[in-house]
Protein backbone atom coordinates (compact mmCIF):
# COMPACT_ATOMS: atom_id res chain seq x y z
CA UNK A 1 0.00 0.00 0.00
CA UNK A 2 1.34 3.47 -1.06
CA UNK A 3 1.31 6.47 0.39
CA UNK A 4 -0.53 9.05 -1.29
CA UNK A 5 0.64 12.51 -2.64
CA UNK A 6 -2.97 14.16 -3.00
CA UNK A 7 -3.95 16.54 -0.70
CA UNK A 8 -7.58 15.56 -0.29
CA UNK A 9 -8.27 13.09 2.33
CA UNK A 10 -8.36 9.23 0.97
CA UNK A 11 -11.02 6.48 2.36
CA UNK A 12 -9.84 3.39 3.42
CA UNK A 13 -11.94 0.43 5.21
CA UNK A 14 -10.73 -1.55 8.35
CA UNK A 15 -12.29 -4.89 8.94
CA UNK A 16 -11.55 -6.65 12.38
CA UNK A 17 -12.26 -10.22 11.43
CA UNK A 18 -9.92 -11.74 14.62
CA UNK A 19 -12.81 -13.19 16.75
CA UNK A 20 -13.89 -16.43 17.32
CA UNK A 21 -17.96 -16.00 17.50
CA UNK A 22 -18.41 -18.11 19.68
CA UNK A 23 -22.63 -16.90 20.00
CA UNK A 24 -23.12 -18.28 16.70
CA UNK A 25 -22.86 -22.07 17.51
CA UNK A 26 -20.19 -22.97 14.55
CA UNK A 27 -17.80 -24.86 14.49
CA UNK A 28 -15.62 -22.71 12.59
CA UNK A 29 -15.62 -18.46 13.53
CA UNK A 30 -18.36 -17.50 12.08
CA UNK A 31 -17.19 -15.49 9.29
CA UNK A 32 -16.13 -18.57 7.65
CA UNK A 33 -19.43 -20.18 7.77
CA UNK A 34 -21.44 -20.29 4.27
CA UNK A 35 -24.00 -18.31 3.63
CA UNK A 36 -25.54 -18.35 0.00
CA UNK A 37 -23.38 -20.35 -1.11
CA UNK A 38 -20.06 -18.30 -0.21
CA UNK A 39 -17.76 -17.61 3.34
CA UNK A 40 -20.16 -14.68 5.08
CA UNK A 41 -16.55 -12.25 5.15
CA UNK A 42 -16.67 -12.60 1.23
CA UNK A 43 -20.03 -10.92 0.95
CA UNK A 44 -18.84 -8.12 2.95
CA UNK A 45 -15.88 -7.54 1.47
CA UNK A 46 -18.01 -7.71 -2.02
CA UNK A 47 -19.70 -4.73 -0.92
CA UNK A 48 -17.28 -2.41 -0.28
CA UNK A 49 -15.34 -3.38 -3.53
CA UNK A 50 -18.87 -2.29 -5.18
CA UNK A 51 -17.55 1.21 -3.90
CA UNK A 52 -15.32 2.76 -6.74
CA UNK A 53 -13.60 5.53 -4.48
CA UNK A 54 -12.62 3.46 -1.61
CA UNK A 55 -8.71 3.59 -2.01
CA UNK A 56 -7.89 0.79 0.24
CA UNK A 57 -9.07 -2.49 2.58
CA UNK A 58 -7.66 -3.91 5.38
CA UNK A 59 -8.49 -7.16 7.08
CA UNK A 60 -7.31 -7.50 10.44
CA UNK A 61 -7.10 -11.20 11.44
CA UNK A 62 -5.72 -13.08 14.45
CA UNK A 63 -2.09 -14.38 14.55
CA UNK A 64 -3.15 -18.07 13.74
CA UNK A 65 -5.89 -17.47 11.34
CA UNK A 66 -5.23 -20.04 8.57
CA UNK A 67 -8.83 -20.06 6.81
CA UNK A 68 -8.35 -16.56 5.40
CA UNK A 69 -5.89 -17.41 2.93
CA UNK A 70 -7.56 -20.08 1.23
CA UNK A 71 -10.88 -18.15 1.51
CA UNK A 72 -9.21 -15.43 -0.46
CA UNK A 73 -7.57 -18.10 -3.11
CA UNK A 74 -10.84 -18.87 -3.99
CA UNK A 75 -12.34 -15.46 -3.94
CA UNK A 76 -10.00 -13.05 -4.64
CA UNK A 77 -10.63 -9.60 -2.99
CA UNK A 78 -8.00 -7.01 -4.70
CA UNK A 79 -9.38 -3.94 -2.68
CA UNK A 80 -8.02 -6.02 0.54
CA UNK A 81 -4.76 -6.60 1.67
CA UNK A 82 -4.29 -8.90 5.55
CA UNK A 83 -2.22 -8.15 8.89
CA UNK A 84 -2.55 -11.06 11.00
CA UNK A 85 -2.03 -8.25 14.18
CA UNK A 86 -5.53 -9.27 15.51
CA UNK A 87 -6.04 -8.77 19.76
CA UNK A 88 -7.98 -10.17 22.31
CA UNK A 89 -10.46 -7.62 22.24
CA UNK A 90 -12.54 -6.04 18.60
CA UNK A 91 -11.28 -2.45 19.88
CA UNK A 92 -7.37 -4.63 20.00
CA UNK A 93 -7.93 -4.80 16.50
CA UNK A 94 -9.28 -1.80 15.11
CA UNK A 95 -6.68 -0.15 16.71
CA UNK A 96 -4.27 -2.55 15.44
CA UNK A 97 -5.70 -2.30 11.63
CA UNK A 98 -5.25 1.73 11.63
CA UNK A 99 -1.98 1.54 13.39
CA UNK A 100 -1.17 -1.09 10.33
CA UNK A 101 -2.50 1.72 7.78
CA UNK A 102 -0.38 4.53 9.27
CA UNK A 103 2.70 2.49 9.19
CA UNK A 104 1.65 1.97 5.24
CA UNK A 105 1.37 5.59 4.04
CA UNK A 106 -2.50 6.73 4.93
CA UNK A 107 -2.73 10.25 7.10
CA UNK A 108 -3.96 10.91 9.55
CA UNK A 109 -6.50 13.00 8.07
CA UNK A 110 -7.37 10.26 6.17
CA UNK A 111 -11.16 9.10 6.90
CA UNK A 112 -11.32 5.22 7.75
CA UNK A 113 -14.35 3.30 7.53
CA UNK A 114 -14.29 0.47 10.02
CA UNK A 115 -16.89 -2.33 9.44
CA UNK A 116 -17.91 -5.89 11.30
CA UNK A 117 -17.17 -8.64 9.22
CA UNK A 118 -20.32 -10.07 10.02
CA UNK A 119 -22.61 -7.38 8.62
CA UNK A 120 -22.40 -9.49 5.58
CA UNK A 121 -25.46 -7.58 4.35
CA UNK A 122 -24.38 -3.73 3.97
CA UNK A 123 -24.72 -2.31 0.82
CA UNK A 124 -22.41 -0.57 -1.78
CA UNK A 125 -25.84 2.17 -1.45
CA UNK A 126 -25.37 2.40 2.21
CA UNK A 127 -21.64 2.67 2.45
CA UNK A 128 -21.86 5.49 -0.30
CA UNK A 129 -24.12 7.40 1.66
CA UNK A 130 -22.49 6.77 4.88
CA UNK A 131 -19.43 8.78 2.92
CA UNK A 132 -21.88 11.39 1.65
CA UNK A 133 -23.37 12.44 4.59
CA UNK A 134 -19.89 12.43 6.95
CA UNK A 135 -17.25 13.62 3.79
CA UNK A 136 -17.30 17.26 4.86
CA UNK A 137 -18.05 16.30 8.53
CA UNK A 138 -15.81 17.52 11.49
CA UNK A 139 -16.37 14.48 13.56
CA UNK A 140 -17.63 11.76 11.68
CA UNK A 141 -20.30 9.18 12.15
CA UNK A 142 -21.80 6.30 11.51
CA UNK A 143 -24.70 4.10 9.63
CA UNK A 144 -27.15 3.15 12.46
CA UNK A 145 -31.49 2.82 12.73
CA UNK A 146 -34.24 4.18 14.72
CA UNK A 147 -35.41 2.38 17.17
CA UNK A 148 -38.82 0.36 16.25
CA UNK A 149 -39.49 -2.20 19.24
CA UNK A 150 -41.08 -0.99 22.54
CA UNK A 151 -37.56 -0.62 24.99
CA UNK A 152 -38.16 -2.02 28.08
CA UNK A 153 -35.65 -1.75 31.40
CA UNK A 154 -34.99 -4.64 33.34
CA UNK A 155 -34.48 -5.70 36.94
CA UNK A 156 -34.13 -9.16 37.94
CA UNK A 157 -36.57 -10.70 34.95
CA UNK A 158 -39.33 -8.23 35.37
CA UNK A 159 -39.66 -5.02 33.68
CA UNK A 160 -39.08 -1.72 35.74
CA UNK A 161 -39.87 0.60 33.25
CA UNK A 162 -40.58 1.19 29.99
CA UNK A 163 -37.79 3.84 28.29
CA UNK A 164 -38.98 6.54 25.68
CA UNK A 165 -37.54 5.12 22.14
CA UNK A 166 -38.24 8.25 20.41
CA UNK A 167 -34.26 9.46 20.47
CA UNK A 168 -33.26 5.86 20.73
CA UNK A 169 -31.22 4.23 17.49
CA UNK A 170 -29.17 0.99 17.31
CA UNK A 171 -25.68 1.55 16.33
CA UNK A 172 -24.35 0.01 12.97
CA UNK A 173 -21.39 0.03 10.67
CA UNK A 174 -19.61 1.30 8.99
CA UNK A 175 -18.45 3.55 11.09
CA UNK A 176 -16.11 6.89 9.88
CA UNK A 177 -13.35 9.11 11.43
CA UNK A 178 -10.41 10.10 10.72
CA UNK A 179 -7.34 8.25 10.88
CA UNK A 180 -5.73 10.23 13.45
CA UNK A 181 -8.76 11.26 15.99
CA UNK A 182 -9.46 7.60 15.51
CA UNK A 183 -6.59 6.26 17.12
CA UNK A 184 -6.68 8.48 19.48
CA UNK A 185 -9.84 7.75 20.91
CA UNK A 186 -9.12 3.85 20.77
CA UNK A 187 -5.81 4.27 22.52
CA UNK A 188 -7.74 6.53 24.98
CA UNK A 189 -11.29 4.44 25.51
CA UNK A 190 -8.82 1.18 25.95
CA UNK A 191 -10.22 -2.14 25.26
CA UNK A 192 -13.12 -2.46 26.73
CA UNK A 193 -14.72 0.41 23.65
CA UNK A 194 -17.47 -1.60 22.48
CA UNK A 195 -17.76 0.18 18.91
CA UNK A 196 -15.52 2.96 17.62
CA UNK A 197 -18.30 6.13 17.79
CA UNK A 198 -18.44 5.35 21.82
CA UNK A 199 -14.89 5.86 21.56
CA UNK A 200 -14.94 9.38 20.25
CA UNK A 201 -17.86 10.39 22.14
CA UNK A 202 -15.97 9.88 24.95
CA UNK A 203 -13.50 12.86 23.42
CA UNK A 204 -16.36 14.74 23.82
CA UNK A 205 -17.44 14.69 20.63
CA UNK A 206 -20.66 13.86 18.39
CA UNK A 207 -20.93 11.24 16.00
CA UNK A 208 -23.56 12.05 12.91
CA UNK A 209 -25.97 9.66 12.76
CA UNK A 210 -26.84 8.21 8.93
CA UNK A 211 -30.09 6.12 8.90
CA UNK A 212 -29.64 2.81 7.56
CA UNK A 213 -31.36 -0.80 6.79
CA UNK A 214 -32.50 -3.17 9.72
CA UNK A 215 -31.42 -5.71 7.36
CA UNK A 216 -27.42 -4.47 8.14
CA UNK A 217 -27.67 -6.72 11.36
CA UNK A 218 -25.11 -8.36 12.75
CA UNK A 219 -25.06 -12.02 11.99
CA UNK A 220 -24.24 -13.59 16.02
CA UNK A 221 -26.87 -16.22 16.96
CA UNK A 222 -27.59 -19.84 15.09
CA UNK A 223 -31.17 -17.90 14.01
CA UNK A 224 -28.98 -14.85 12.32
CA UNK A 225 -28.10 -17.24 9.49
CA UNK A 226 -31.18 -17.99 7.86
CA UNK A 227 -32.12 -14.85 7.76
CA UNK A 228 -29.36 -13.52 6.11
CA UNK A 229 -29.40 -16.61 3.94
CA UNK A 230 -33.22 -15.40 2.57
CA UNK A 231 -32.28 -11.89 2.15
CA UNK A 232 -29.53 -12.60 0.22
CA UNK A 233 -30.72 -14.94 -1.98
CA UNK A 234 -33.47 -12.51 -2.54
CA UNK A 235 -31.31 -9.87 -3.59
CA UNK A 236 -29.53 -12.59 -5.92
CA UNK A 237 -33.33 -12.78 -7.94
CA UNK A 238 -33.43 -9.22 -8.22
Amino acid sequence: MSSHTSASPRFYVVIPCAGSGSRAGTVQPKQYQRIAGLPMVVHTLKAFDKVSRMGRGLLVLAPDDEQMREVLLAHPQPLFDVAYVGGESRADSVLAGLRELRTQGAHDTDWVLVHDAARCLVTAEQINALMDACQSDVVGGLLAHKLADTLKQEVSGRVAQTVDRSDKWLAQTPQMFHLGGLIQALESAGPSATDEASAIEALGLSPKLVSASSHNFKVTYPEDFALAEAILSTRSHD
